[in-house]
């Protein structure tokens, strides 16, 4: 009788295939992208995600880990993918061991993973020349764990210094060389309007045409616009500004009223101009609130952003 391998055997295996991921990059990403396929859902709208960030408090507690993520997905906020950030597994980004632990734990669970948010690894707009190469070469190890578990993207941030021009044209330049190294993963890189200059829409827009290249787009966060000293971008300016290019969205809520709708974003504008623009992916689910626990606030979030989605599905079959 042949006996199926353990678990030990899979764990062995994988961490031979992420090690060989590094040199055949082409060959993992469509390997991702066929299982991505193979798992679409087929929502007629979109379908949603988790943000790691909606869990922050906990993990900063150590009351769960970034392996505990996928498992808590599903079972308490019954979401089958995940969109992790970084911080919360920082010096896992080669440990192949690790990563194939995560994997298997989303594969246990049914659960997807869709990006990596990365936060911490320098500047891509820095006005320092070094400093620069420095923080696009800290995200290409971030591009291979992302796309050895199968994620579509990894979300970067365009901070930097100087003129509008200048950080504009530096961050297209980074982008750029990340997105070129991430195509053979069959990998994205996406930016968050993130504060700062990168909250202005019309900024980040035309970073996304400078840096021209089919790889490189937007994740339009719908709560992060402010553009510091007080001031904040119009946000459903900002993100009807961003869609052109988005390749995730964030569902970003921090506060709701008694009708379950929140209290700074108006969902059902805001989703109109997501569906208007004709995205059919994943909105991520972020709460950042805290007049919620997390559990509470991510289900939540999550219900008013399916309830507006069968709105709109209802409103549009019945024209």
């Amino acid at each position: 009788m042949t006996r199926s391998p353990s678990r030990r055997q899979v764990l062995a295996q994988g961490m031979k295939a992420g090690a060989a991921a590094l040199a055949a990059p082409s060959l993992l990403g469509a390997v991702a992208r066929e299982a991505r396929l193979a798992t679409d859902d087929g929502d007629p709208l979109f379908t949603v995600s988790l943000a790691e960030w909606s869990l922050h408090r906990a993990l900063f507690a150590n009351e769960m880990s970034n392996l505990d993520f996928p498992a808590w997905a599903k079972r308490e906020a019954g979401i089958d993918a995940v969109e992790y950030v970084n911080t919360f597994f920082k010096d896992k980004a080669t440990d192949f061991r690790y990563l194939r632990e995560l994997e298997l734990r989303c594969a246990d669970e049914g659960v997807r993973s869709v990006l990596i948010m990365i936060d911490g690894e320098g500047e891509l707009a820095d006005v320092d020349d070094a400093a620069r190469a420095r923080a696009v070469e800290n995200h290409l190890r971030w591009i291979a764990a992302a796309s050895f578990l199968g994620c579509h993207a990894i979300r970067v941030n365009a901070g930097g210094g100087g003129t509008w021009d200048e950080r504009r044209d530096r961050a297209a330049d980074s982008l750029h060389h990340l997105a070129t190294y991430a195509a053979p993963y069959g990998l994205s890189v996406i930016v968050e309007n993130h504060g700062g200059l990168s909250s202005n829409g019309k900024w980040l827009a035309e970073v996304m045409r400078k840096a021209d290249h089919p790889g490189v787009g937007t994740l339009p966060d719908f709560g992060n616009f402010s553009l510091g000293d007080g001031q904040e971008y119009d946000r459903y300016l900002g993100v009807t500004e961003l869609m052109p290019f988005a390749k995730a969205v964030s569902a970003k809520s921090h506060d709701f009223d008694a009708r379950g709708e929140e209290t700074h974003t108006d969902y059902h504008r805001m989703l109109r101009i997501v569906v208007d623009a004709g995205y059919t992916g994943r909105l991520g689910v972020e709460y950042e609130g805290d007049g919620l626990s997390e559990k509470d606030g991510v289900l939540a979030t999550k219900a008013l952003v399916l309830r507006v989605r069968d709105e709109i599905a209802a409103e549009r079959a019945a024209r």
